[in-house]
């Protein structure tokens, strides 16, 4: 609970970049709130396909940090911070370079497809800081600090929202204030993680090749698990582009809850992932198969309580993004399949962080690409030819839950992911 709860608070915050970006936009007109839903899509799967910079550190520093090696963990904070320099720049330059054809590949046309490129130019600016939050908060986990975190990603977030309303509302900027007031908040906030990656015990910080590889190769694991998902992901944005702007708004609205939902309920995963990670490192295999089972009892019981009150609030929450009626009836269509995924959902990532918290990477990246490649997208493609509109791709990621929880619960219970001890 010590390491759950302020994780909890952590990742329920972050998410609200874009949910305030889209509560705020969506009441600006349909054409901004798609505009939104088609560069989101794009920096939520630059971003996420980064989040081996988060995972990948905490499952390094964990193990060390169990075996009592700190100025070795200390060291990884220090290459995560490298890496997370480095890609970001490069990242930055790239989005912005290509935000036109980025909008054209994923569906975007006409007026809804310009605002989104002028969108994406100005928000890429705040990519290098993104990715030096992920590496930070990576370590900090793996160390077991969970509250400096918290307070970072709170502040911010506050931040970010009172910008939003000065920028779009005060100053009448539209969308470009609520992308200028989301890169200012993120450039305070890579401040603030970067301290702390520099306050980590450590014999040097200099790059350091073998520790890079380290990381890299864990990284490239993780890129091919979280790039099938984002993937998957995007082909549904660019389906439902195809439909309409009114369902890919509904899409967007519920994208953007269940993101958040994720990342709510992934709090569980991430203490299974520091116990896991600590308690593996330290030789304690018992203790670790312990912790893992309570962690996914802990998330089916997260999982039914959020399904009920997505139910209970169907005919209250897509009115707090959008008052538009097509929007709102294409949201309707969606919510129980949108809803009732939720105890599934919560048990796959209580799983996916036990397995990551061992280290057991490329199976994720093999499970992940075969739900993606061989269950989802043939179900969204297939939606697009038959025209079952939103439906029809919010069942493609039902499918794509069911298979996630099939591939990786089988692993579990396999137990060929209790490795003990720590990295040479």
């Amino acid at each position: 609970m010590r390491l759950a709860v302020p994780a909890l608070g952590a990742l329920a915050a972050e998410p609200l970049y874009l949910l305030a970006d889209t509560a705020i936009v969506g009441h600006l007109g349909t054409p901004q709130l798609a505009a939104l839903a088609l560069a989101a899509a794009v920096l939520g799967a630059v971003v996420s396909l980064c989040n081996f910079l988060t995972y990948g550190t905490t499952a390094m520093v964990a193990r060390l940090h169990g075996a009592g090696e700190d100025e070795r963990a200390g060291e990884i904070a220090a290459q995560a911070l490298w890496l997370a320099l480095g890609i970001g720049t490069v990242l930055a330059a790239t989005v912005a370079a290509l935000a036109d054809p980025l909008m054209a590949l994923v569906g975007g046309s006409g007026h809804v497809a310009d605002l989104a490129a002028r969108y994406l130019r100005l928000s890429a600016l705040g990519l290098p800081c993104a990715l030096v939050a992920l590496a930070a908060q990576g370590y900090l986990r793996g160390v077991g600090d969970l509250r400096s975190p918290l307070v970072v990603v709170v502040v911010a977030n506050v931040i970010n929202i009172v910008l939003e309303l000065l920028f779009v509302y005060g100053f009448q900027w539209g969308l470009d204030g609520s992308a200028a007031g989301t890169v200012l908040a993120q450039l305070g906030m890579g401040v603030a993680f970067a301290a702390y990656l520099l306050r980590a015990p450590a014999r040097s910080r200099r790059p350091h090749a073998e520790l890079l590889r380290r990381l890299t190769r864990m990284g490239s694991h993780i890129v091919v698990r979280t790039g099938s998902l984002l993937l998957a992901f995007v082909i549904a944005g660019a389906v439902l582009a195809r439909e309409g702007a009114d369902s890919l708004g509904a899409h967007q609205v519920a994208f953007q809850l269940f993101i958040f939902l994720a990342l709510v309920l992934d709090a569980i995963a991430i203490a299974g992932q520091v116990l896991v990670g600590r308690m593996l490192g330290a030789g304690r295999a018992a203790d670790a198969m312990a912790a893992a089972r309570r962690m996914c009892a802990w998330a089916l019981v997260a999982g039914c309580a959020m399904a009920s009150g997505l139910l209970v609030l169907e005919d209250v929450l897509p009115r707090v993004f959008t008052s538009d009626p097509d929007v709102i009836a294409r949201a309707h269509e969606l919510w129980p399949l949108f809803a009732l995924m939720q105890p599934i959902g919560a048990l796959v990532f209580a799983l996916d962080g036990i397995l990551l918290g061992a280290g057991d990477t490329r199976y994720l990246a093999y499970a992940m690409a075969f739900s993606a490649f061989g269950v989802f997208v043939p179900i969204a493609l297939l939606s697009l030819h038959q025209g079952w509109g939103v439906q029809g791709v919010w069942w493609g990621i039902d499918a794509l839950m069911v298979a996630r929880l099939l591939t990786i619960g089988a692993r579990f219970l396999g137990r060929r992911w209790v490795v003990l001890g720590a990295p040479a």
